[in-house]
């Protein structure tokens, strides 16, 4: 029975864990402290972020880093971007060899614009750096530990640790796709964010589902764009991590960054928006270091330009929109 540790307690995390354990496997949920641990894994659910969803058999829940990921096949990693720097410091002297570490966060680093399994290189031991993958695709949480049918993405360098994620984790409601373009995958599920704040914006505001279908298509092309320039396949924005994230992060009301472009259009400020939710909007933290990898690379994101205008410039919402508007068409 393969054995997996997985960190991160949050909403994805929990669901993961829960998800690889009605697989059959030995899963480990790592906490933080021992209260969580011992308060979750005596509630057997996490009644915060999943209430009323019982844990399986085969997930216990540990402070305990060299429990849960000691002899460990799978590692997988679903904390937020500002913080797995600081998670995979804490476990990385508890790992062994394991097959394959997959990182489940979307977004980039604050401050170096690096993508998560970059960070993961940076902080685990060489040996490892070959088995690190990234999952990636339309995986609203909720609909997943409710048991509605989803897809995703692993993706790898390394085409055997990504083979090795994929049998672990897909199921017969959980279809796992492989990719080799891990820039790609790990792009598109970053700058998606971004593009679904705007389109929650859309919807805040009710501008209707043409300037909702603009905002979609025109931000699937500067997150291609960037992309691109970083070395990714542009035909990987066409797949699940590209176009199927894209329309289900923008569509749904399940969706963080939808969440906080409809409470924008509200006009509530970013700070009380943050307090009212339970869980990180990426979008949010993804911006700033989107635009910076943009400018640094010369490709042009007005979108995220715009979005990072209202966010941290302080710029009207309405000015932010003329502005966009009021730009010179271009071709297609």
């Amino acid at each position: 029975m393969p054995r997996i540790g997985v960190v991160g307690t949050t909403t994805w995390g929990t669901t993961l864990a829960m998800l690889l354990a009605r697989r059959g496997n030995d899963v480990s949920l790592w906490a933080r402290t021992k209260d969580e641990a011992d308060r979750l894994d005596a509630d057997r659910e996490n009644p915060r972020l999943l209430p009323r969803h019982r844990f399986p058999d085969g997930l216990r829940v540990t402070s305990s880093p060299d429990l849960a990921f000691g002899g460990s096949d799978l590692v997988v990693l679903a904390v937020p971007s500002r913080s797995l720097r600081e998670n995979t410091r804490a476990i990385r002297d508890s790992l062994d060899e394991p097959a394959a570490i997959v990182s489940a966060t979307k977004g980039l680093e604050a401050g170096t614009s690096n993508r998560m399994s970059e960070v993961l290189a940076q902080e685990l031991p060489r040996p490892l750096h070959s088995v690190i993958c990234a999952l990636s695709g339309p995986n609203l949480a909720t609909e997943i530990i409710e048991g509605k049918p989803s897809s995703t993405v692993v993706a790898s360098e390394n085409p055997e640790a990504a083979s090795h994620a994929q049998e672990a984790i897909t199921s017969a409601l959980f279809r796992v796709y492989t990719n080799d373009d891990i820039v790609g995958v790990e792009m598109a599920g970053s700058l998606k964010n971004i593009v679904a704040i705007s389109a929650g914006i859309c919807d805040g505001l009710a501008y209707g589902n043409n300037a909702k279908a603009a905002i979609i298509t025109r931000g699937l092309a500067e997150m291609a764009r960037l992309g691109a320039a970083c070395g990714a396949r542009r035909q990987t924005f066409a797949g699940l991590a590209g176009i199927g994230d894209l329309v289900a992060t923008c569509s749904s009301r399940l969706s963080r960054n939808h969440y906080v472009g409809e409470q924008l259009a509200e006009g509530k400020p970013l700070s009380e928006i943050r307090r009212s939710m339970h869980n990180v909007a990426e979008g949010v933290d993804t911006t700033a270091p989107a635009l910076a990898l943009a400018r640094d690379k010369g490709v042009e994101m007005p979108i995220t330009q715009a979005m990072h205008s209202v966010l941290f410039d302080r710029v009207p919402l309405d000015r932010a929109i003329s502005d966009l508007l009021g730009r010179a068409p271009g071709t297609e």
